[in-house]
């Protein structure tokens, strides 16, 4: 579709078709939204940065039945390295069904998440260049480069590192610009590694090798040799084998060259994701060093978080002041995550790319001592993975585990993240109950174990509300009131299942009016901490 026909407005306008965007519209799609992604470029790069997905960000994938498609694209390892000689098992680290990294091109992950956009129908206009933007008290008017103009509730910029929508908006983008340049090509090789995610380092710098398919590999070089030539200075071939002698020892057959460039990394965080109607998310909030693998990934927990919010904003489901904090939320919990983003692979890009070789030489010595140690190990893994992501509670009495990552559980014959695909919250209890007959209870079945007694899983997976005791049928009125709007307090004591407001069309695209549920599991496992679960 081009620029021309967007003439009519919308509920929200997402700026950027990468995988940050694409994700955020699909969550707002499939809650009846009326979305439309607006993207600069004319056509779908085929230019791949992005390669590594993270275990947290499958999980997610899962919840909404994206997972076994990503997995279809990609190969897995289950190791990380954060220096060489000394990895990290995932499998032995990690409590998740994903315990490795996919490696898998950006434009494969974003091939699954645009074929599911079609499919819920959200029109993606190319070629629309965002030059202005205009706000006021009922929405946001963007202007494009050709004149045309779109009307929007609200929009939100994924529009990338040097995001129009955020400096439209004015918004500081705080940091620094490293000073190593990174070549990266899309090579042919005939004596290829045998290691299928293959990564080296030495005094010379660091070089990965990635296969993409039918003999051609993308190579990634961090050459202190060429750290500082300008990025408009075409890597050739020949850079790229030398680097591959220097630093691997072997410049495996380099064949053939298809595509290359130099990558400028930055390290800086948008001051706000908020202002008024405008949303940031993904690189247009946040940059990084691409050690770590961090940026897409946190660019769809981004997503995640703010879509379902959105949606519930626009169709007025909560109204007055606890609208403006759902939306406000998206920023306290979103913000920090990035700002952990940044310090992490900031560390890491020191570790392997610090100036100082003997500062170097210290901090992997270090490493070394650290990674001696399950905990450690645990808990490098979780921060990598994604898995140890949590926000801040609400106030000091709300049980320990709310905002904590809820880990999928057995849900009698299905899984907590299965039943989480219809993008509702989920309400599991424990004990008896009735209810099977009454209209709008979707699922009802009873629980025989759990620890806490009763948890309410947000519709991006973590944990909105939990009880150590059996809530009263007022507490848990109270409850849904909050976080679903209405009124609930004619619930009546022993209920195990509850209709939930309408939230427009479901995943399914029936037509507003018909209830969102909440659905009420009978849990098979015993959860105790939110990183573990045992078979009861």
């Amino acid at each position: 579709m081009s620029a021309c026909e967007t003439g009519s407005e919308v509920d929200v306008a997402v700026v950027g078709a990468g995988p940050t965007g694409l994700m955020l519209a699909n969550e707002l799609a499939m809650r009846g939204v009326r979305v439309q992604i607006l993207e600069r470029r004319a056509e779908q790069s085929n230019i791949t940065r992005a390669f590594a997905v993270h275990a947290r960000t499958l999980e997610l994938l899962d919840a909404r039945g994206l997972a076994e498609e990503v997995l279809s694209c990609g190969f897995r390892v289950g190791e990380v390295a954060p220096i060489p000689g000394a990895a990290i098992s995932l499998a032995a680290e990690l409590t998740t069904p994903y315990p490795y990294i996919l490696m898998v091109p950006q434009s494969g992950t974003e091939q699954v998440l645009a074929v599911r956009a079609q499919r819920l129908g959200v029109p993606i206009i190319r070629g629309a260049e965002v030059v202005g933007l205009e706000q006021d008290r009922d929405g946001v008017r963007l202007t494009l480069a050709d004149g045309a103009g779109v009307r929007a509730r609200y929009v939100v910029g994924c529009d990338g590192a040097h995001s129009a929508v955020r400096r439209l908006l004015g918004v500081d983008f705080v940091g620094k610009q490293y000073q190593t340049h990174i070549m990266l090509a899309d090579v042919r090789l005939t004596r290829p590694p045998a290691e299928r995610m293959f990564a080296r380092m030495n005094a010379e710098g660091v070089v990965l090798v990635l296969p993409f398919g039918d003999g051609w590999y993308r190579a990634i070089a961090w050459d202190r040799r060429r750290e500082n030539e300008p990025l408009t200075q075409p890597v050739t071939a020949a850079q790229i084998r030398d680097a591959f002698h220097r630093i691997a020892g072997v410049d495996f057959g380099l064949s053939e060259m298809r595509w290359s460039s130099r990558f400028l990394s930055e390290r800086r965080q948008a001051r706000h994701y908020r202002v008024g109607r405008v949303l940031l998310a993904g690189d247009a909030a946040h940059v990084h060093s691409p050690i770590g693998g961090q940026g897409m990934n946190t660019g769809i927990g981004d997503a995640m978080n703010l879509g379902w919010k959105l949606a519930v904003v626009v169709k007025g489901v909560l109204g007055g002041r606890a609208q403006e904090s759902l939306l406000d939320s998206y920023e306290s919990e979103r913000h920090p995550v990035g700002a952990d983003v940044l310090k992490m692979t900031d560390m890491l890009n020191q570790l392997v790319l610090g100036r100082s070789a003997i500062r170097r030489v210290l901090q992997r010595l270090v490493t070394r001592v650290i990674l001696r140690f399950h905990r450690s190990r645990r808990a490098i893994a979780e921060r990598l993975s994604g898995i140890a992501i949590g926000y801040a509670r609400h106030s000091r009495t709300d049980d320990p585990r709310v905002g904590r990552r809820m880990p999928d559980i057995d849900c009698n014959g299905t899984r907590l993240y299965e039943v989480l695909r219809s993008g509702r919250f989920v309400l599991l209890t424990r004990g008896p109950g009735h209810g099977g007959d009454w209209p709008g209870v979707d699922q009802v079945n009873h629980c025989t174990a759990m620890q806490p007694a009763a948890v309410l899983v947000r519709p991006d997976g973590y944990v909105a509300w939990a009880a150590r005791r059996t809530p009263t049928a007022a507490e848990l009125a109270a409850v849904l009131t909050r976080w679903c709007g209405e009124s609930w307090s004619g619930l009546s004591e022993g209920q195990p299942g509850y209709a939930v407001r309408d939230l427009g069309a479901g995943p399914d695209g029936k037509a507003d009016g018909e209830p969102w549920v909440y659905h009420h599991m009978h849990v098979t496992s015993r959860v105790g901490d939110y990183g573990t679960t045992e078979r009861s």
